[in-house]
């Protein structure tokens, strides 16, 4: 008898901590961001500039098409989380800054990859688009939100 309650001490021990391991888990979890189909207010976001071009700030070739791109176009890099395995690929985002409800639309080229320094918050853009939305550079980063064109 001794072990039988043992047993049921244990799973109900067992129990309690996988009650406690999902409300945990839910209190932790990154924003998913908007869905590859949502239309809304768009996503909070840190914009930070990137060099898409050879030698640059980018690092390799864009994940999209294995290419390198020119700073004079309007392309992003996401985060991880966003990039959602490629399948934002060559599709349009529409940035809005935060500062002064300016709106660019640039289409996406390559992940900003979270597992390897990047932020999982992350628009890292070309420097046309800083331009487009009226925005220095040198800053370095600015609030924005993002979404599915």
């Amino acid at each position: 008898m001794p072990m039988v309650k043992v047993a049921v001490v244990a799973v109900v021990i067992l129990a309690l901590f996988q009650v406690s391991s999902c409300a945990a888990a839910r209190r932790h979890s990154k924003p998913a961001g908007p869905s590859l189909h949502s239309s809304g207010g768009g996503t909070p976001a840190v914009m930070t500039v990137n060099g898409f071009k050879r030698g640059e700030t980018g690092g390799g070739p864009a994940a999209c098409d294995g290419n390198f791109h020119s700073d004079e176009e309007l392309i992003v890099a996401l985060s991880t989380h966003w990039f959602e395995h490629g399948q934002r690929c060559h599709r349009a985002i529409r940035i809005v800054s935060m500062r002064d409800g300016r709106a660019v639309e640039a289409r996406v080229v390559d992940e900003c990859n979270s597992w390897r320094g990047c932020g999982d918050n992350i628009v890292d853009s070309s420097p046309t688009v800083w331009k487009a939305l009226g925005l220095d550079t040198d800053v370095g980063e600015v609030p924005v939100t993002w979404s599915d064109a």
